[in-house]
């Protein structure tokens, strides 16, 4: 068995969202899931098929972010993942819409940090094996970075 670490490649100001579904109506799904989400939202959505034609089936409302989720599912080329690369949104945004998507089985990771996915490759294919997100703690919050956290949620509106 071959293992390898894809890192993702996205716009600076983009958030993405990985996960392994089941179906092929996945692609199709995720858009109105996430179109229904939120307005003004700007996405690419890319599904490896992993059986019959065993393509990228490519949705989404933005070319750029269609064609750099779709590079990235080439990249990781697992069957059954999805990759959406998305702005005007963050995925807290979405994600209650994407997990009540009938076909998804899990989600891997969501997050605007650099995303390293670690793929194991067997003579059956390819599968994410886990992500890797964002740098390791560097110790633990004082009671002063507890309040800015509490004001800081509240400043901008997911806190009351």
């Amino acid at each position: 068995m071959k293992i390898e670490s894809v890192l993702i490649e996205k716009p600076h100001d983009a958030n993405v969202i990985i996960g392994q579904s089941h179906f092929i109506k996945t692609a199709e799904d995720l858009y109105e899931a996430l179109i229904t989400a939120t307005p003004n939202i700007r996405f690419g959505i890319a599904f490896c098929e992993a059986s019959q034609d065993r393509l990228v089936r490519v949705e989404g409302n933005d070319d750029e972010l269609k064609s750099c989720a779709s590079r990235n599912a080439m990249r990781v080329g697992a069957g059954h993942s999805f990759i959406i690369v998305l702005r005007n949104a963050y995925p807290i945004n979405v994600m209650k819409n994407i997990r009540d998507v009938s076909e998804i089985c899990s989600i891997f990771c969501a997050t605007a940090n650099e995303v390293e996915v670690i793929v194991a490759e067997s003579q059956r294919g390819r599968g994410i094996i886990g992500v890797i997100d964002g740098q390791p703690p560097v110790g633990v919050e004082s009671d002063e970075k507890v309040k800015e956290r509490h004001e800081f949620l509240r400043k901008i509106g997911y806190k009351r």
